[in-house]
């Protein structure tokens, strides 16, 4: 997708890889960008700073998001491309209370349903669309340490498959954003919990900024899966062809990767 003339809707646009977006998609001369966040003060200085339009928005409530698409495509047209952005993470045990896997599991994955929900429509009745789903390379892998994050990861990954199947020929793209470890705050909690030998192991931690660079590049192609490390790939393949080798292998990063074993 060429970006010149779209209208553009973010969710968790205030930081981050969001907020990087937003600034690199405004270089495209999209005819609008929209920037959402649970923080509107954020929202509103990255929409600020790019001439883009600023809307509080708790992904996790599927009417409010539904209401706000609809007033973007009463006002404007349409949405050309919606990319749900975002998400939490990476804390918490197998044993956290319910309560810590729901809201996980409503802000990484619910989230990119009701988001989905309520474009598709307008979409599929033009015949044209794009859906950029924030996964994580956690999606396609696994996040060592960190259980919530990355079975909700895996669901986002497998809904964003599923919608590419279902819609793709009716004209809808989909793209996945899996990137490994990127300069934000969610980095910052994993990184907490890691040894030194752990952090020194991890590979390059992408900014913000080159992450969005490597999404314009991959909606230019359409393709599925975005990934920002190229490596990525390699693990997935090497996955793929011996599942238990690189469970194996897995196992042994844990122990050299953790300052404590995981608990229960």
């Amino acid at each position: 997708m060429d970006l010149d003339g779209r209208v553009v809707l973010i969710t968790g646009g205030g930081n981050g890889i969001g907020a990087a977006m937003a600034r690199r998609f405004v270089e495209e001369r999209p005819e609008l960008v929209v920037v959402t966040d649970i923080d509107m003060n954020a929202a509103t200085e990255v929409a600020g700073a790019i001439g883009g339009e600023a809307h509080p928005l708790d992904v996790t409530d599927g009417d409010a998001t539904r209401a706000l698409v609809t007033d973007i495509e009463n006002r404007h047209g349409r949405i050309d491309l919606f990319c749900a952005n975002a998400g939490i993470g990476p804390d918490g045990t197998l044993g956290s209370g319910d309560e810590k896997w729901d809201r996980v599991w409503q802000v990484n994955v619910m989230s990119h349903v009701h988001g989905f929900r309520a474009v598709l429509p307008g979409m599929l009745e033009r015949g044209s669309g794009y859906l950029l789903a924030t996964v994580s390379a956690a999606g396609l892998l696994t996040n060592i340490g960190a259980v919530q994050y990355t079975v909700s990861k895996h669901a986002a990954l497998a809904l964003a498959e599923w919608v590419a199947v279902t819609f793709g020929a009716r004209g809808i793209r989909v793209s996945a954003l899996c990137p490994q470890f990127v300069l934000t705050s969610l980095y910052e909690e994993l990184a907490a919990g890691l040894t030194e030998e752990g952090l020194d192991s991890l590979g390059e931690v992408l900014t913000p900024e080159a992450t969005a660079e490597a999404t314009v590049a991959g909606i230019a192609e359409e393709k599925f899966l975005i990934l920002p490390h190229p490596e990525v790939s390699g693990y997935v393949t090497a996955k793929a062809n011996d599942h238990d080798r690189w469970i194996s292998g897995m196992q042994r990063l844990q122990d050299t990767w953790l300052a404590e074993p995981p608990g229960v």
